[in-house]
């Protein structure tokens, strides 16, 4: 793993790459020095020690260029910097602010509550006994919203899973190309139902299925998934790859099934 917060020449060295990528190929090494707060021979000297690497290629005076090598070093180190800024909004912050639940039952500012996820939302019940903790901050009648803090412990969550089927392009057939019985079976079981692509929302529609949304499937489809539900989307195959690369990114299971 690339642990680009682990020293300061590892920072230097990451900031000066994505510096060279988004100049390339005419690399000014004084207006870098200038945005990353070194010198011109420091950046000189760490864009020696990138090409040294691979991550970099000279192609001239002044013209570098990012290689693929040096692509796939910013796309893992970036992934790095945003799970840890992840784990401190979430974990970190998270614990010393404020979040809203719903109340399982009556409760009273001040009362310790055990804290669930039920169907992608948080649930407060009455009690500490639970594996996740917290303190209400208002007071709340069963189902309705309730102010949570000084939260402890995890949250016991089995991670939700994601399948993607596939509808063929209206080049292709569209909907009448797929089986209505088909969508109708892969939904079945889904806590969420997504779709992308005219293509998929008709065939969805088709099966007596409504989607719960027919924008920004991936997004909606990883976030559901993280919180614990099951999730179909339903994707055109033209947006199937847009689908699975925010699957990906967000560490999300998944699996894509053919029209």
């Amino acid at each position: 793993m690339v642990d680009v917060l682990d020293n300061k020449r590892a920072a230097t060295r990451f900031r000066i790459l994505v510096e060279i990528a988004e100049r390339q190929p005419a690399v000014s090494q004084g207006e870098i020095a200038e945005e990353v707060g070194v010198t011109s021979q420091a950046v000189s000297e760490y864009i020696r020690s990138l090409i040294d690497d691979g991550l970099v290629e000279k192609e001239g005076r002044s013209r570098y260029r990012v290689t693929k090598e040096g692509v796939d070093w910013l796309f893992q180190a970036t992934g790095d910097v945003r799970r840890y800024a992840d784990h401190v909004t979430e974990d970190v912050l998270g614990a010393m602010g404020e979040d809203a639940a719903i109340a399982t039952a009556n409760l009273e500012e001040g009362d310790v509550v055990s804290l669930s996820l039920r169907d992608g939302l948080l649930h407060a019940s009455p009690g500490g006994s639970g594996p996740a903790t917290g303190v209400a901050t208002t007071d709340a009648a069963e189902g309705t919203d309730v102010g949570v803090t000084s939260f402890e412990g995890v949250i016991d969550l089995e991670p939700g899973t994601v399948t993607v089927q596939q509808v063929p392009s209206v080049r292709a057939g569209g909907s009448r190309a797929i089986d209505d019985g088909t969508v109708a079976d892969v939904c079945a079981g889904a806590d969420l139902v997504c779709a992308t692509g005219v293509e998929a929302a008709v065939a969805c529609r088709a099966a007596g299925v409504e989607p719960t949304t027919t924008f920004a499937a991936g997004d909606v489809a990883a976030d559901a998934a993280e919180r614990g539900l099951r999730v179909t989307v339903v994707a055109t195959t033209d947006a199937v790859g847009r689908v699975t690369d925010v699957l990906r990114d967000g560490d999300v299971a998944y699996e894509v099934l053919e029209g």
